[in-house]
């Protein structure tokens, strides 16, 4: 699996110092990254940020389907140890919490769930003890599948943003472009089928215990740009399928596979990966609860009216779960 060939968008100081210290203000002026206040004012304050950030957070343009922004210096020293538990990271990072929010806000509207890490807006991602062998950001001693991004629900974010604190071991993030694998036709035709459900993952309890029925939905579909996708094998009940598109699905992850890149982010860096065309996972690693693991904040951003998904997906319960937005549009 080749190492970071994933195209990078550097921010010159000018822009990365524009960046931090509109975030600073706004973390001053409000004193939590969690205010309602301060998500309020995202968009006012976006439109006061340069041309130079606004290109760089252009939309993802390439069959890659996502690119990393470089050129943000966080300092380990003042971050102070990786948490080891999201409940215990209080306002640890939280500057970084902002910057990503105002990054998420130049790209769309940042959206929260109300049954994960309390409704925050910016996720902690850090290996926690007693989790190491889930299939969720908490774990690390085995490979976190490749998936879609809170494949579950018809909600689900259009971009994902991974923004790392800290990772001195070069633990990899992987990912797979859906228009970079080469699929038969046949294939493609047999996984458009709604055949299989996708159930919420662990981290959403109560979703996992809703008492409706899950409904089966299509792996792939069409788009006015091309090929798109929602793909979650570790939470697909492929048992319900018939043995056609298990093998057809089966086929599906072996391309990925061959297309799969490892992304190793260093600090600063802010993954950006359009969560319609490509799954992400993340290689095992040793966690070893002593403040310096891997640390990643992660945020989900939709982008309104964008035609890249079924209109049969209005229709879904979404498991009871409900998406919240940074601000009433």
């Amino acid at each position: 699996m080749p190492t970071c060939p994933a195209p990078v968008r550097r921010l010159d100081t000018a822009a990365a110092a524009e960046l931090t210290a509109t975030a600073a203000k706004l973390l001053d002026f409000h004193g939590s990254a969690t205010s309602p206040h301060l998500l309020a004012d995202l968009p006012v304050m976006c439109a006061q940020l340069g041309n130079g950030l606004r290109h760089a957070l252009r939309p993802v343009d390439t069959a890659d389907g996502l690119f990393v922004l470089r050129g943000l210096r966080p300092d380990d020293v003042e971050l102070g140890p990786t948490p080891g538990h999201w409940s215990t990271v209080g306002d640890a990072g939280a500057r970084w919490d902002v910057v990503l929010l105002l990054v998420s806000a130049l790209m769309g509207t940042p959206i929260a769930w109300d049954g994960q890490q309390d409704g925050r807006f910016v996720h902690n991602i850090v290996p926690s003890p007693g989790h190491e062998s889930e299939q969720t950001g908490a774990s690390s001693s085995v490979l976190l599948t490749p998936h879609t991004e809170d494949a579950f629900h018809p909600g689900r974010a259009h971009l994902l943003l991974l923004c790392c604190m800290r990772n001195h071991d070069g633990i990899a993030t992987t990912a797979a472009s859906v228009r970079l694998a080469e699929l038969a036709d046949e294939d493609v035709a047999r996984l458009k089928r709604p055949v299989a459900p996708i159930l919420p993952d662990d981290a959403y309890e109560k979703a996992r215990k809703f008492p409706g029925r899950p409904a089966p939905v299509p792996t792939l579909f069409d788009s006015p740009q091309g090929l798109t996708m929602r793909y979650d094998p570790a939470y697909t009940p492929l048992e319900e399928a018939d043995q056609a598109w298990r093998e057809a699905y089966d086929r599906l992850g072996q391309k990925l596979a061959r297309v799969s890149v490892a992304v190793s982010l260093r600090p600063g860096d802010v993954l950006v990966v359009d969560n319609d065309l490509v799954v992400h996972g993340r290689v095992p690693f040793r966690a070893r609860y002593d403040g310096t693991d891997r640390w990643l904040k992660r945020a989900s951003v939709r982008v309104e009216g964008r035609p890249t998904r079924p209109v049969a997906e209005h229709d879904e319960h979404g498991y009871g779960q409900a998406a919240l937005t940074a601000w009433a549009s």
